[in-house]
């Protein structure tokens, strides 16, 4: 399985702007821009949408592994905080934050404890975002 997204920036870091979209057109043309990021425009940015990601990742896997456990999951609710730093040089996302309430029809807390810790190393989010990120850019 394959995903893309596509993302178009015009003009300089902080006038400039651009617009991310994604093959399902859930994003089409969607702004992002200086401001989006660092300040409190319109539109997304990537740790944003980073944290979307994770949140959504970490909710299935976790269900499924609730599920495997005989837990029968009713609703899983996660948010997730994606922090971004200054690092030498430039920016660093530092830290993401999950939080989870979650609704079983069977309870046993330490299969639940168990399920969480796995989903948390274990959802392809997590694991991509503790993982060596390779780039194979060209100039048009």
């Amino acid at each position: 399985m394959k995903r893309k997204a596509s993302a178009a920036w015009s003009g300089n870091l902080k006038e400039g702007k651009g617009t991310l979209t994604t093959d399902s057109k859930t994003l089409s043309a969607t702004q992002y821009s200086f401001s989006t990021r660092f300040e409190n425009g319109v539109g997304t940015n990537p740790e944003e949408l980073i944290a979307a990601a994770h949140a959504g990742c970490f909710s299935m896997d976790l269900s499924a592994r609730l599920d495997k456990a005989g837990l029968g999951p009713k609703r899983i609710d996660t948010e997730a905080t994606v922090t971004l730093e200054p690092s030498d040089p430039g920016f660093a996302i530092t830290k993401v934050e999950l939080s989870v309430k979650v609704e079983l029809n069977d309870r046993d807390e330490q299969k639940f404890n168990e399920a969480v810790a796995a989903a948390k190393d274990g959802c392809p989010v997590s694991k991509v975002l503790n993982a060596d990120i390779s780039v194979n850019a060209v100039l048009a």
